[in-house]
């Protein structure tokens, strides 16, 4: 398992955090493309200008994409938390139709559970990287239930008179 050392000049950030930034940075540019052209083409409507505002929220989080990514590229790198609320609301851009945004926001979050990302966010954070210890489930023995079972009893037909006509 790699660890990051912040205080060595010649540490290279893991492939996956420098996946998350290309992939924030772009996206982001998108985002704010994006936003424009729905914001933009829902306003020429004059039936759908009370839609334009859904155009909002790919624009202002294209913004916030933007300096995130900024952050995670700087050298030397910056204290930055992993995002999980901008790839959360990149997956909340599904609902004005941004599929790329979908993609990305669920990459970034699963490439925040990698180990070797979440020891370089806490190396330059200068918090201690938690070790991580296989947990194996004990599993009780338990004697199998028996439960009384009682016979069931088949019914009797019932028989039934006939009445003959008269």
């Amino acid at each position: 398992m790699t660890t990051f050392e912040p205080s060595s000049n010649n540490s290279v950030k893991p492939g996956l955090v420098q996946a998350i930034a290309i992939l924030t940075l772009i996206n982001g540019i998108f985002n704010i493309l994006w936003g424009a052209g729905v914001i933009l083409g829902l306003t020429l409507g004059i039936v759908t200008l009370c839609l334009a505002p859904l155009g909002f929220l790919p624009l202002i989080l294209g913004i916030f994409e933007i300096i995130y990514a900024a952050k995670l590229l700087a050298n030397p790198p910056q204290p930055a938390q992993p995002s999980q609320t901008i790839a959360i609301l990149e997956i909340c851009c599904i609902l004005v139709g941004n599929l790329i945004s979908l993609i990305v926001g669920i990459l970034a979050l699963v490439f925040y559970g990698d180990p070797q990302v979440k020891a370089y966010f806490a190396g330059i954070n200068g918090q201690p990287v938690a070790a991580t210890i296989p947990v194996t489930p004990v599993q009780a023995e338990t004697a199998p239930v028996v439960l009384p079972v009682e016979p069931i009893e088949a019914e009797k037909p019932k028989r039934r008179t006939r009445k003959s006509g008269s």
